[in-house]
């Protein structure tokens, strides 16, 4: 609670967060709304990309309900659907509408009158009206906007769902998913605001940051005053950590994530985890009362976890054998059922963490983790490079060779061009030609580069960063942006003491810090970063490090916090991760909010991983 003091002196108890159940419920009867604008039955089709995310919210039994007859997956081949109503639910893409066109054109060339209407989700883009008008059809559709922009995964976490943000944003350079970030942020600010504290680090979060700004602005007199519920935001922009993202995930939830793909927040386990001819489809949150204990945890723990767990399961059903009739029927109405369910997931998560040591076993992973602290650490540098060069001529798996030479890339400043030619040459014969597109759009968004001959940052590209900054110069400098891509790694790293010191042994059981999350190798640089500025309040000592980052930080107080206002609200944080985050990132900032008192909110426009993000950047 916000008056009870924790552990230890002069440390709170981290408040808990708000229920977030109310963006389902707000996205559902929305929803709802729109179905109802056009009365009596319908198909609904549904692109792919938002099948999971509308199961979250409205199941089929609910579409029923309201007149959906039959749905449809939005895909390239042709459906004709029954009814004489068809509603399309899609994202603002170009290929979606594209896909409507193709139905309502047959339909024309068939002389099939019906009604058609699209829903867009988040919101609609002009391009998308552009594309109906090319294709013929715009005077022959309807058009609604689904305003659901935030997804509660969890208790702490909400997802946009997103992941296109990443490669848009960060490759094409291309700012209209900003302004939907913006809207949903203003979103959480009418319902658990208002905020009194914001910082944020990145070009796209003081942009993100603006453009909430003027919604608010415009709609300041919607605002009833009330009791907030999260005090402060924090805006991290993805490019101002790469390095995390393309380390191996040790923590159970992201070595899940690694290993079998969370998606939406549930995994497909396959017939190897649950033993027996079909796979399962299990939801991950803290509801799975087996996960929740372990889903933070480095992975060497969870087996001893689970053992110890499933030795006092055994012991509560053992207590049946001296129970009388009456105490049997009451094991049986109250204790049974919750010990069948926890059993049933026991037995899963110790089958998902046996799959996981048989693959990693048969990866070398403990070789790959030391290599991978190697590049952290940056000794031995031309053994880690002729290990990855192996790694690539073994042709062990395109996006694991494509990341360790990220890794490799970002932890050294750039490649010397040496190394860079070879490497991308070995690649291409290793992998095929056609990855040569790729490696322009690595180099362009700054994972793998090209060091230039005596390239320290020059005049000439500390002018450019700053007018990269510009806003007047705007797309004109993304061009250029790349030169300000540096990733700075080292020095950064010294400046943060981002790799604790090894005299001493690391007890992964009993974390002592946030570096857990890569078994006490590295502590990530975005978490490092945020645990810095909440403990100072601001950017005041961090000069160096913004001035490494670009200096795109800023700080802005919304309102003055006067003694009435709830201190536990200050201390509910929302993290807003603006291209993506990892588990293990989460799972850091938890540790942190433990020993702090804060209680970190994630919102992120999607979860990712390396895979994730080395996968949206491909070309072939």
């Amino acid at each position: 609670g916000s008056g009870s003091r924790g552990k230890m002196a002069g440390r709170w108890d981290a408040p808990e967060p708000p229920d977030f159940d109310i963006l389902k419920r707000l996205a559902r009867d929305q929803l709802i709304y729109l179905l109802e604008q056009l009365p009596g039955k319908k198909d609904l089709f549904i692109e792919a990309a938002l099948m999971s995310p509308l199961d979250r919210i409205a199941n089929v039994s609910i579409l029923k309900q309201h007149d959906v007859e039959k749905l449809y997956k939005l895909e390239n081949k042709v459906v004709q659907g029954v009814s004489d109503q068809l509603c399309f639910l899609v994202r603002p893409r170009i290929a979606s509408v594209k896909h409507v066109a193709e139905i309502v054109n047959a339909d024309k060339a068939a002389s099939k009158l019906r009604k058609y209407k699209i829903i867009f989700t988040p919101q609609k883009f002009f391009m998308c009206e552009t594309v109906l008008e090319e294709e013929g059809i715009f005077g022959d559709v309807s058009f609604d906007e689904w305003a659901f922009y935030l997804l509660p995964m969890d208790d702490d976490l909400i997802s946009m769902e997103l992941p296109e943000f990443f490669r848009d944003y960060f490759l094409e350079g291309d700012h209209r998913w900003i302004c939907t970030v913006a809207k949903a942020l203003h979103v959480l600010h009418s319902l658990f605001g208002p905020f009194t504290k914001t910082y944020g680090i990145g070009r796209c979060a003081k942009m993100t940051y603006k453009l909430w700004k003027e919604i608010v602005e415009d709609s300041e007199n919607e605002m009833k005053p009330r009791q907030a519920e999260i005090g402060r935001v924090f805006f991290v922009d993805r490019d101002v950590d790469y390095v995390t993202p393309m380390c191996s995930q040790v923590v159970y939830e992201g070595l899940v994530d690694d290993v079998f793909r969370i998606k939406c927040g549930s995994v497909d386990f396959g017939s190897e985890v649950t033993s027996s001819n079909k796979g399962v489809k299990v939801l991950l949150n803290s509801q799975d009362k087996v996960f929740k204990e372990i889903r933070n945890e480095h992975f060497s723990n969870v087996f001893g976890f689970l053992s110890q767990k499933a030795r006092r399961l055994q012991a509560q059903y053992d207590k049946r054998q001296g129970m009388d009739i009456k105490q049997m029927k009451d094991f049986v109405s109250q204790e049974l059922k919750t010990l069948k369910q926890e059993h049933r997931l026991l037995s899963l998560h110790i089958g998902a963490c046996e799959s996981i040591m048989k693959k990693k076993t048969k990866q070398d992973f403990q070789e790959l983790l030391k290599s991978e602290h190697a590049l952290l650490e940056g000794f031995e540098i031309r053994e880690s490079t002729s290990c990855i060069e192996e790694h690539v001529n073994r042709q062990i798996s395109p996006l694991e060779s494509l990341r360790l030479m990220c890794l490799l890339s970002l932890t050294e400043n750039g490649l010397i061009s040496k190394d860079y030619r070879s490497l991308k040459t070995q690649y291409l014969q290793s992998y095929g030609y056609d990855h040569i597109l790729t490696f322009a759009n690595l180099k362009q968004i700054g994972l793998l580069t090209e060091q230039q001959p005596g390239e320290t940052l020059t005049a000439v590209e500390s002018t450019m960063g700053k007018l990269v900054t510009d806003k007047a110069v705007g797309k004109l400098t993304d061009a250029f942006s790349s030169l300000a891509r540096k990733s700075h790694f080292r020095a950064l790293s010294k400046r943060l003491n981002l790799i604790p010191r090894t005299e001493e042994e690391y007890d992964l059981k009993v974390p002592r810090d946030m570096a857990y999350v890569f078994s006490g190798a590295y502590v990530p640089l975005s978490c490092k970063i945020i645990e810095q500025v909440l403990e100072r309040d601001g950017w005041a000592g961090m000069e160096e490090v913004s001035r490494l980052l670009n200096n795109n930080e800023f700080i802005t107080v919304e309102r003055s916090t006067d003694a009435g206002q709830c201190s536990s609200a200050q201390r509910v944080i929302l993290v807003v991760f603006l291209g993506g985050c990892t588990f293990s990132e989460i799972a850091a900032l938890r540790f942190l909010g433990k020993e702090k008192g804060y209680k970190f909110v994630f919102v992120t426009t999607a979860i990712t991983n390396s895979f994730r993000m080395l996968e949206s950047l491909l070309e072939s």
